[in-house]
């Protein structure tokens, strides 16, 4: 590697449990896990290097993903991101407070945490860095909350590939990802990988009454017919689709004006916040995870 590995990106992949305490794992689990880790961060590196959402890793652009040696004390694997052929992108801009490095952490710490369950708050963690990149002449192009949104559906059977040696032969029983930063302390994703986190990526369980919620519409793509809505009750945004009897201009409508208000913080407009009715999708152990919307009104 031509640059000093301390200067670059480190992501680590570390298992615990079972006999992956004693530096065993079954081979051919890690290999699908280290496979799906290695996609799942070059997914995210390209888009913010390219704002742009590729569906092969091998395709992407601007950088490259070293692999150093896995390494003993339970058993861990580190990918090290090196940027290369773009001026702005060299290890110049990967000093203390790297802020190209926060923005790869941050938009991968969204795609699986919120793959997983937990919720990140998108603008929160990503708004400000992409505020800070510019004081650095780092000239890289906003990731939508609704690109993020794209990134985390294609990454989600990457992830599970990663659980394969806690849910498949069991040599392990949890892992943990960290983020290495240049002369930065090390973080840590915000979620756990365990079999309760692999159930809630793969299993879901739709509520066979509706139910009716307020929220405020927070992104909503017309493409998909996807979104979010900010609904108090839950204390977070949650992720919506309209079934198909719901995709109609009145509906898209509402859902339009309330996104409009509250892009404003105009939460004094009756048109911000929109009454719907919808079905829970959620894990086996019942955390929510979608609301399929039938009516909006």
């Amino acid at each position: 590697m031509h640059h000093d590995p301390q200067k670059n990106i480190q992501f680590t992949l570390s298992f615990e449990g079972n006999d992956s305490d004693r530096n065993l794992i079954d081979y051919y689990d890690v290999a699908q896990a280290l496979t799906g880790f290695q996609r799942s961060i070059a997914l995210t590196t390209h888009l913010v290097l390219n704002s742009e959402i590729i569906t092969q890793a091998p395709s992407l652009k601007g950088a490259k993903i070293y692999a150093f040696p896995a390494e003993q004390g339970s058993w861990k694997s580190t990918a090290v991101i090196s940027f290369i052929g773009m001026g702005i992108y060299n290890v110049a801009t990967l000093e203390n407070n790297s802020p190209l490095g926060h923005i790869v952490y941050s938009l991968y710490d969204y795609v699986v945490s919120e793959s997983l369950g937990v919720h990140v708050d998108y603008n929160k963690s990503l708004g400000q860095l992409y505020e800070e990149a510019k004081k650095y002449n780092i000239k890289v192009k906003p990731v939508t909350q609704s690109q993020a949104d794209s990134l985390l559906e294609k990454c989600s059977t990457a992830i599970g590939e990663m659980h394969r040696p806690i849910y498949k032969n069991k040599t392990a029983e949890s892992a943990n990802i960290y983020c290495t930063l240049p002369d930065r302390p090390k973080l840590q994703i915000n979620t756990k990988l365990t079999l309760e986190s692999y159930d809630f990526l793969f299993e879901t369980r739709i509520t066979e009454v509706p139910e009716q919620f307020f929220g405020r519409v927070s992104n909503y793509n017309s493409n998909t017919y996807k979104g979010r809505v900010f609904i108090p009750e839950f204390g977070r945004p949650v992720v919506f689709e309209l079934n198909q009897h719901a995709r109609n201009q009145k509906s898209i409508s509402l859902i339009t004006s309330s996104l409009s208000a509250n892009a404003v913080n105009d939460y004094a407009d009756s048109n911000s916040s929109i009454k719907i009715s919808a079905f829970r999708n959620t894990s086996r152990s019942g955390h929510l995870k979608s609301l399929i919307i039938i009516t909006v009104g």
